[in-house]
């Protein structure tokens, strides 16, 4: 995509989430994230989850979303407990809680945004 496609709070003009906030000199271009009620963090590295979040919950809103699911999966749980810690102090969550069996369990985290805090 190219640069002047982007608005000045770093979303496209498609609502797409750019974040270069964590970008390294001589890294590859930042990921476009499709905003959607689904965030999959397996593609994210560790480091960039909190601005990722930040971003996301704002572009949510703004396209009228007002819940996410966020898949962190299983694995040992360290991501989710981070993930956990990151939404409990977040502005823009309302609530939280583990999603459903058919959601993904465990696995995943059902959040509930607000507008205002």
């Amino acid at each position: 995509m190219a640069h002047n496609d982007r608005n000045t709070d770093g979303r496209t003009s498609a609502g797409r989430v750019i974040s270069e906030n964590s970008r390294l000199p001589g890294e590859p271009e930042p990921i476009v994230v499709p905003i959607t009620d689904e965030l999959d963090l397996h593609t994210f590295q560790p480091r960039d989850i909190p601005s990722l979040l930040d971003d996301y919950f704002e572009a949510c809103l703004a396209a009228g979303i007002g819940s996410v699911r966020i898949i962190h999966g299983k694995g040992t749980g360290v991501l989710k407990r981070r993930v956990h810690r990151l939404l409990a102090d977040h502005r823009r969550v309302c609530r939280f809680e583990d999603a459903p069996g058919e959601a993904g369990g465990w696995g995943a985290t059902i959040v509930f945004l607000q507008s205002d805090r």
